[in-house]
């Protein structure tokens, strides 16, 4: 466990790129007291309203929370909520030099609306089509002159399937990582699924694995069934490790020569919002410090296991880690 420690404190010396969708998450927090007479639908009494970085900045914030530098990649719109994005990153001291505004999509918000600290209704305001060309170019140089002015420990694809990651933007920065020997990490979704290729870590949940292999998952099987699909999907894929994470089942992750799966550490469950986010974050800066495993997946269960038993998006916190690993 004092090398587990040693480990995480030597997170604030790494330098992570996060590219992927961006959004703003906007809470609206009440009370439900009586149900509305115009139709079965409860009455939310607003107490308070709440802003925080969704998706990609959710994994960045994460990084900065586990003590480590993080630079934003993403796409913006050119609107107020943009604006807001900024000042909340600019607060977390979270390099937003990579982010390009645009004039052809919003800036993506969710808007979630809590009573009693349950989910009642979310909102999505959002263009989730591909980049155009122009947008796409310009992220593509804001990459290369990221990757070119910093020293980069890792890349992470947070990829939300909200258009900002194409497959010339995975193609060009796998390429890039190659020449200059950086890890790549990805935490999936279905519309790139298999585009990604000779990645060092790829990391769908259950649901996306199934959907991304167009199969059928045996809710009684699973730990039968997903050592077999990662193997042939790593071999296919020509991936490095692939890491599944598996709701209450806990974790399972694998390379070529080892496998592992590890318990879940969830104890009081309350909401599972941003959970992967901070998988993909721990995992990439355990990755990066040359740990094995089954310490990186051992140390990201835990670290999903705290942001699961609070309510809304919420990044890990570096000392709650240090001391469930106690």
């Amino acid at each position: 466990m004092s090398h587990l420690k040693n480990i995480i404190n030597q997170f604030e010396n790494k330098t992570i790129v996060v590219i992927g969708d961006v959004m703003l998450d906007q809470y609206i927090w009440g009370k439900v007291e009586r149900i509305s007479p115009e139709a079965p639908i409860p009455i939310v009494s607003v107490s308070h309203r709440d802003e925080r970085l969704g998706g990609a900045a959710n994994v960045a914030l994460n990084i900065k929370s586990l003590g480590a530098n993080a630079i934003l990649v993403s796409i913006v719109g050119n609107d107020i909520k943009a604006q807001r994005f900024k000042e909340l990153c600019k607060e977390q001291n979270i390099n937003i030099d990579g982010i390009v505004d645009s004039l052809e999509r919003p800036t993506t918000v969710k808007t979630r609306i809590i009573g009693h600290n349950q989910h009642l209704l979310r909102v999505d305001e959002e263009n989730d089509k591909p980049l155009s060309n122009l947008e796409e170019s310009l992220l593509l140089e804001r990459i290369l002159k990221i990757i070119e002015k910093n020293h980069v420990d890792a890349i992470i694809f947070e990829d939300y399937d909200k258009g900002c990651i194409t497959h010339n933007v995975i193609q060009y920065v796998i390429s890039l990582s190659k020449t200059r020997n950086i890890p790549v990490t990805v935490d999936p979704k279905h519309r790139n699924f298999m585009i990604y290729r000779e990645c060092t870590l790829f990391k769908p949940n259950l649901k996306e694995l199934a959907i991304g292999l167009k199969t059928d998952i045996d809710k009684q099987r699973i730990l039968e069934q997903v050592p077999l699909l990662c193997n042939e999907f790593m071999s296919r894929q020509q991936h490095l490790i692939m890491m599944v994470t598996l709701s209450e089942l806990g974790v399972f992750i694998a390379n070529q020569s080892e496998s592992y799966h590890i318990p879940t550490q969830v104890r009081n469950l309350a909401d599972v919002s941003g959970a992967g986010d901070t998988v993909i974050a721990t995992a990439t800066l355990c990755l990066t410090s040359g740990i094995g495993i089954k310490d990186l997946a051992t140390i990201s269960n835990i670290a999903a296991g705290i942001v699961c038993e609070k309510v809304g998006v919420v990044p890990i916190n570096k000392q709650e880690l240090l001391q469930k690993l106690s």
